[in-house]
C-alpha cells in the first residue's frame, strides 16, 4: 500500500458507486488512516454499499392491509379538536363558577379558542383530498398547515387584549395549557385502543 499526500484515483476493485468509490479511494490512500486488515471491521456487508439494496419489500395483500388497519386504528384529528372544544367549555364553566365573574369565563373561553380554532384549521387542511395525493404532497401539507396553525395561534394571542376587554391573562393561559394537553390524552387514547 502506498502512502500519498492526495487522493489517488480509486482502483477498479473498490466498488461501483461514484461518490462512494472516490471516498473509498481517498481512504485507501490516506496518510492518516491507512486501510489495513487490523483496522477494518468486517460486518458481513459489502462495505459502504447502499443498504437499501439488501432490504426486500413485499406488497401487502388486501387481507393483510385490513388486519393492519384493525390492529392500528387511526384517530381522527376532528375528535381531538372536539375534545379540546369540550374541555375548553368545561374550563370556562369552571372558571365562571370559581371566579364568579364573566371576565374570567370569557378569558378562559378565548384561551380555549386559541387552541381549538387553529387546530380545526390544521385538521381541515390535513384531511383534505389534496393532501393525500402523494407522500411529498402530504409532507408539504403537514408543514404548511402546522406553520399556519402556529401563526394563527400567535396572532390570536397578540390580539387577545383587543378582542377580550378586560382580559384575565391567568384564566386565558390556564385554559390554553389545559386544552393543549388533550394532545397527550389523544396519544394515550390511541395507544389504549390498539390494545
Amino acid at each position: 500500500m502506498s502512502i500519498a499526500t492526495r487522493c489517488d484515483p480509486p482502483s477498479p476493485k473498490v466498488g461501483r458507486g461514484g461518490f462512494l468509490r472516490i471516498i473509498r479511494g481517498c481512504a485507501e490512500s490516506s496518510i492518516f488512516f491507512p486501510v489495513t486488515a487490523a483496522n477494518v471491521v468486517s460486518t458481513g456487508r459489502r462495505g459502504f454499499e447502499d443498504e437499501a439494496e439488501d432490504q426486500l419489500f413485499q406488497r401487502l395483500t388486501a387481507e393483510e392491509v385490513a388486519a393492519l388497519k384493525a390492529r392500528m386504528p387511526s384517530l381522527s384529528p376532528w375528535r381531538v379538536v372536539a375534545a379540546q372544544a369540550g374541555l375548553g367549555m368545561l374550563v370556562a364553566g369552571a372558571a365562571w363558577l370559581i371566579g364568579g365573574t364573566e371576565v374570567i369565563a370569557v378569558s378562559a373561553l378565548y384561551g380555549a379558542l386559541v387552541v381549538v380554532l387553529p387546530g380545526a384549521l390544521m385538521a381541515r387542511g390535513m384531511t383534505s383530498p389534496i393532501s393525500r395525493l402523494s407522500p411529498v404532497t402530504s409532507t408539504i401539507s403537514v408543514l404548511f398547515w402546522a406553520m399556519l396553525k402556529m401563526v394563527a395561534s400567535v396572532a390570536m394571542l397578540v390580539l387577545a387584549p383587543k378582542v377580550v376587554q378586560p382580559l384575565n391573562w391567568p384564566a386565558l393561559l390556564v385554559a390554553l395549557v389545559l386544552c393543549m394537553q388533550v394532545y397527550w390524552l389523544a396519544l394515550l387514547w390511541r395507544g389504549r385502543s390498539k390494545n
